[in-house]
């Protein structure tokens, strides 16, 4: 394969359920004929939607674009929890779940809007002396994790059904989604875990324009090299 090093951008993809932010990016450099190549913010695998590559010069500017605000739409399922606190872990508890009315469910949300700190998951990339926290829960171990700062700027409640809320926020890089359902859950007293999760905005980046991770083995270079940014797009996007 050709190795170009000419390529640098910004590349927004739409990230398919079941593959791995790291999935994305190693096939992107086959394809693209490319080695510098990175992502910001790691998605997990059920989670869908948009995953920024940087390629090339790009790179430089990951850490920037990796600090900025990012939307979420989901749907938490309430009365199940599991040991990740989303839909992809094992079962550790159910519960009965009352039908609560809308006000109770809007408290409960609004607890977390602003500035609080949020304890990240046991099962997470957070290193704890230089072992990933979800080996060691695979090893059936639980350790101390240091809570986050983290911000919530708006949330809205989208849908309510007998179990499942879907529901939309934005918050500050290093946000547990996850963590944000099962907390409310609890808070609710029947517990809960993330069923989905689909990320629509990083920053000023909207999945909207994002090519489809899902199409990038059967579609020529060319094409999507034009969805590829240009570092000037990049920064006449980001207000820079």
């Amino acid at each position: 394969m050709r190795i170009d090093s000419t390529i640098d951008g910004v590349l927004p993809i739409d990230k398919a359920s079941e593959m791995t932010s790291h999935d994305v990016v190693a096939i992107a450099r086959r394809v693209l004929g490319t080695k510098k190549i990175g992502h910001c913010g790691t998605l997990d695998p059920m989670a869908t939607g948009l995953l920024l590559l940087t390629l090339g010069r790009g790179t430089k500017i990951q850490d920037l674009l990796m600090s900025e605000d990012k939307e979420y739409v989901g749907t938490m399922k309430l009365g199940v929890m599991t040991d990740s606190q989303d839909a992809d872990g094992e079962i550790t508890e159910t519960r009965a779940v009352p039908q609560f009315t809308r006000e109770q469910l809007e408290a409960a949300f609004a607890k977390y809007d602003g500035d609080f700190y949020q304890t990240p998951p046991m099962v997470s990339a957070i290193k704890k002396d230089g072992v990933a926290l979800y080996k060691l829960a695979r090893q059936g171990k639980t350790v101390e994790r240091e809570p986050r700062f983290v911000h919530i700027y708006t949330h809205q409640i989208l849908e309510v059904r007998p179990d499942e809320i879907d529901f939309r926020v934005v918050c500050s890089k290093g946000f547990y989604v996850r963590t944000y359902a099962f907390d409310i859950g609890n808070d609710l007293g029947c517990g809960a875990h993330l069923n989905a999760l689909r990320r629509t905005k990083s920053g000023r980046f909207d999945v909207s324009q994002a090519f489809p991770a899902a199409d990038l083995k059967t579609t020529p270079r060319e094409l999507i090299l034009e969805k590829l940014l240009t570092l000037p797009q990049v920064s006449r996007i980001r207000g820079a």
